[in-house]
């Protein structure tokens, strides 16, 4: 019966999963139409990328046993990320924006070789586990925490308007839905970050419950102080993108997007 609640779990945390990789979709199709990324940012599509490969790793049934359905939706995740990152390389605004985005995607190739490299010839067993566990852990947990600095904005501006609440709940029911998973298949690895993102996601909802009825009302539109950002219409829909971090999720990380991105 554990094992089948797990699996349902594993299913549900695919699909919300998939839902946040998707979700930045209609920022991208916005990039190939202007043929610029404007001043969208690469970061979260490259961490979302890094996050996803080692979290499909893990998965693999030669590094952590019975968790397949984890590799399957990073695997998927991070197949969509790469896409999201080679369109950045090939309609960056400038050259200096190109030549960033195309150092971060070396330095998470980088990564993500070492681990997998040093796991297989240096590590077996439970050693094994650990490395990749620890790894997609810490990279889970910074990808969950990339909405924090829209949920400060929307406690700054006491308003909802950077924060889509359907994100916000796709980010709460992935995270909450792989922390469950991991929990039934006792697999710290897994819980534990998506334990992190299930708590971020109810604190975005807690915040949309508190400031919902105020969308674009006083303080929202103007200045912040010298340490925010001030919010343009690109930076608008570019901060919806960071708020679900890709979010996205993370997935059975996270993945699980982002997500909405989902570890999973």
């Amino acid at each position: 019966m554990e094992d089948v609640a797990k699996f349902l779990f594993g299913i549900a945390g695919n699909v919300i999963a998939l839902f946040l990789f998707l979700s930045p979709i209609p920022t991208f199709w916005r990039i190939i139409r202007k043929r610029s990324t404007e001043e969208f940012s690469g970061v979260p599509y490259n961490m979302t990328l890094l996050n996803c490969l080692l979290s499909a790793w893990y998965g693999l049934p030669f590094v952590s046993p019975n968790n397949i359905l984890v590799s399957t939706i990073n695997g998927v995740g991070a197949a969509i990320e790469t896409v999201y990152v080679v369109i950045f390389l090939c309609f960056a605004s400038s050259k200096k924006t190109r030549l960033r985005t195309l150092g971060l995607a070396s330095a998470v190739a980088a990564v993500f070789a070492a681990v997998a490299l040093v796991s297989m010839l240096a590590l077996h067993g439970q050693a094994r586990k650990l490395l990749c566990g620890v790894a997609m852990t810490v990279f889970s947990i910074c990808m969950y925490g990339a909405p924090l600095s829209i949920m400060r904005l929307v406690i700054k501006t006491k308003s909802v308007e950077y924060m889509p609440f359907l994100l916000s709940l796709a980010v709460f029911l992935c995270g909450t839905s792989w922390f469950v998973y991991g929990l039934l298949g006792r697999d710290p690895f897994v819980a534990i970050p998506n334990g992190c993102g299930s708590f971020l996601g109810a604190m975005q909802l807690i915040l949309y419950a508190v400031y919902r009825n105020n969308k674009g009302g006083p303080g929202a539109g103007g200045k912040m102080q010298d340490d925010d950002v001030e919010m343009s219409g690109d930076a608008r829909i570019n901060n919806k993108q960071v708020a679900h971090g890709h979010h996205e999720g993370g997935a059975g990380k996270s993945g699980k997007a982002n997500k909405m991105d989902a570890q999973v």
